[in-house]
C-alpha cells in the first residue's frame, strides 16, 4: 500500500493529472491486479446479502417507486431488476436505481467505518447492472465489485466527509466510476475524468440523515449509483469532467471540506498490487445503523440479567464520537426521542434501538420498528431514560488504523431504583470478524433463507445460491442469474396515479 496526500493547487500551479488523486485511483482501476480467493469469496458473500435485503424490502413503499420508475424505461438487452422475472429488463442506469434502493431500503447490508462511514455495498447494484446491459462475465464482475470495495474503503480511510456535513455518497460516486471502469476494462484516461464527473454531480449534505429521516436515505446510494453509470457513458463518448476534482483551487477540498490550507492522506494499493479492501468490511446480523449492531448483542444479554425492566433508573451508554453524535443523544435530535418517527429515524436512535432490544431480549427487521412497538408505554419510559457519552477510549479505539483492533461498542452502565449497578461493556458485534460468531457462508446463506421465505419458492431459492456461488464460471451474458425472482402476484404497486415516468 502507498499514501497519497491530496491538498489543493492553485489553477495556475498547473497540478499535472498523474499527480492527482482521481487519477491514481483510475490508475488501480485499470491495472492487471488478480483477485485472490479470500476476495471472490466474499464477493460473493455480499452478492447473496444484497439479494437478501433487496428481496426483504421488495414491498416498502420506495421500492416499490423505484422499480416503477424504472419499469418505465425499459431495454430488450438491458439489466434485471430484483425480484422480477429475468425476461423483464430496463436501462441499466434505472436497474442501479431500483435496486440500488432495494438493497439499501432496510439499512441491513455490509458497512465500514474508519474517518467517515460507508455501505460499500452500494457498490453492488450500479456494477452488477452495467455489467448485465454489457453482457460481461463472472469474472469481470468480481474485479469491478472489488474495486469499487477498495476505492470506497480508502476514500473513507483518508477522507472524512460527515464533519462538513456532507452524505457519505460523495465517496460512492467515485468508486462505482471506477468499478465500472475496471469492469469494462476502459482505459485510465477515460476512467479519471468518469470519477471526476461522478465526484462532481454526486455531492450533497447530511441533512438526508439528520433531524426526520426521510426514505431519501434509501434513494441517495442508488442515485449516486446511477449519476455514475450515466458519468462514465459521458466519458466513454469521450467528454471530460472539472478537473482536478479534489485538487481544484475552487473544488472540493478548498469549499466542500476542509479548506485551501488542508491535506489528506489516502491509501492506495499499488499498481496492479491485490484488492483486499472488501475484508475489511462487514455486514450486519440487525437491521439498523451499523453502531448500534454491538449495542444490540449487549442490550440481548442484559435481557438475561435483569428481572424487572421497570426497576431501571437509568441507562448511560458510553461510547465513540461518532455513535454518540450520529444516533446518541449528541445528535440533539428530538425526532430520535419521539414514538412517532419514521422507521429511518427510529433506526438512527440508539435510545430507542437500546430500549427495544434491552426489553425484548431480541431485534427484528420488521417487529422492532412498527408504530405499535414504538408507542408501547413501558418502551417509551425506559427510552427517555437512555443517555449517551462521548468516551476518548471508545473514540480511539473506533479510529484504531488496525482493522483488528477497531472497536464499534461501548460501556454500559444500568442504575436501579435499588441502588444496584450493572455494567457491561462488547468492543464489536458478535457477527464482525473479530465477534463471538463471525458470519461465514452458511450465515449469508442462512440470513438470505430468513429474509426472503415466503417471498421466493424453494427451488428459486436454491437456484439463485447455486448460480451465485459459481459466480466465477458465469459466462458472456449469464450474469442475469444474479437476479432472483419473487413468488407470483406478490408485488404491490404503488398507491399514487400521477407522476411523469
Amino acid at each position: 500500500m502507498r499514501e497519497i496526500k491530496v491538498r489543493t493547487h492553485k489553477s495556475s500551479d498547473n497540478l499535472k493529472k498523474e499527480n492527482q488523486l482521481a487519477w491514481k485511483i483510475a490508475e488501480i482501476a485499470s491495472d492487471k491486479s488478480k483477485p485472490g480467493e479470500d476476495c471472490i469469496e466474499m464477493v460473493i458473500n455480499r452478492i447473496i446479502d444484497n439479494a437478501s435485503v433487496a428481496i426483504a424490502s421488495f414491498n416498502r413503499k420506495p421500492v416499490v417507486s423505484a422499480r416503477e420508475m424504472a419499469l418505465a424505461h425499459p431495454r430488450k438487452n438491458g439489466s434485471t431488476i430484483f425480484g422480477l422475472n429475468s425476461k423483464i429488463k430496463v436501462h441499466c442506469e434505472w436497474a442501479a436505481w431500483a435496486n440500488g434502493t432495494a438493497v439499501r431500503e432496510l439499512d441491513f447490508h455490509d458497512t465500514f467505518l474508519a474517518a467517515d462511514y460507508s455501505h460499500p455495498g452500494d457498490n453492488i447494484p450500479p456494477i452488477l447492472a452495467v455489467a448485465q446491459q454489457k453482457r460481461c462475465n463472472g469474472m469481470d464482475l468480481i474485479r469491478g465489485v472489488l474495486t469499487g470495495y477498495e476505492v470506497q474503503v480508502n476514500l473513507v480511510k483518508g477522507i472524512c466527509l460527515h464533519e462538513h456535513k456532507i452524505d457519505h455518497i460523495a465517496h460512492l460516486g467515485p468508486s462505482v466510476a471506477a468499478g465500472i471502469g475496471t469492469l469494462l476494462k476502459l482505459k485510465t484516461e477515460t476512467i479519471y475524468q468518469s470519477i471526476q464527473q461522478a465526484l462532481h454531480t454526486t455531492v450533497s449534505t447530511r441533512q438526508s440523515r439528520k433531524g426526520e429521516i426521510s426514505s431519501w436515505k434509501a434513494f441517495a446510494p442508488s442515485h449516486a449509483g446511477k449519476l455514475a453509470i450515466e458519468a462514465v457513458d459521458r466519458c466513454m463518448r469521450g467528454e471530460g469532467a472539472p478537473s482536478p476534482i479534489y485538487e481544484g483551487e475552487d473544488s472540493v477540498i478548498a469549499y466542500v471540506l476542509s479548506g485551501p490550507e488542508a491535506e489528506y492522506n489516502v491509501p492506495l494499493p499499488n499498481v496492479n498490487e491485490e484488492k483486499k479492501a472488501i475484508l475489511e468490511t462487514f455486514t450486519k446480523e440487525h437491521s439498523a445503523e451499523y453502531q448500534s449492531q454491538a449495542l444490540i448483542d449487549l442490550a440481548r444479554n442484559l435481557n438475561k440479567k435483569i428481572n424487572n425492566i421497570s426497576n431501571i433508573e437509568s441507562v448511560e451508554i458510553y461510547t465513540s464520537h461518532h455513535t454518540h453524535y450520529v444516533i446518541g443523544t449528541g445528535a440533539n435530535d428530538p425526532q430520535k426521542m419521539d414514538p412517532k418517527a419514521s422507521r429511518e429515524t427510529l433506526d438512527h436512535s440508539i435510545m430507542y434501538i437500546f430500549a427495544v432490544a434491552l426489553e425484548d431480549g431480541e431485534w427484528h427487521h420488521i417487529n422492532s420498528y412498527t408504530p405499535k412497538r414504538a408507542s408501547r408505554k413501558s418502551t417509551i419510559e425506559l427510552w427517555q431514560k437512555i443517555k449517551t457519552f462521548e468516551d476518548k477510549e471508545w473514540t480511539k479505539k473506533y479510529h484504531d488504523p488496525d482493522p483488528n483492533k477497531k472497536c464499534f461498542g461501548g460501556r454500559v452502565v444500568i442504575k436501579m431504583n435499588d441502588g444496584k449497578q450493572i455494567e457491561d461493556e462488547i468492543s464489536v458485534a458478535d457477527a464482525h470478524p473479530s465477534g463471538k460468531r463471525p458470519f461465514t457462508r452458511s450465515n449469508y446463506i442462512e440470513k438470505f433463507n430468513s429474509l426472503t421465505d415466503g417471498a421466493v419458492d424453494t427451488k428459486e431459492a436454491k437456484r439463485f445460491i447455486k448460480d451465485v456461488e459459481n459466480l466465477r464460471k458465469l459466462k458472456l451474458n449469464e450474469l442475469f442469474k444474479l437476479n432472483i425472482e419473487v413468488r407470483k402476484k406478490i408485488a404491490r404497486k404503488s398507491k399514487e396515479k400521477s407522476y411523469i415516468f
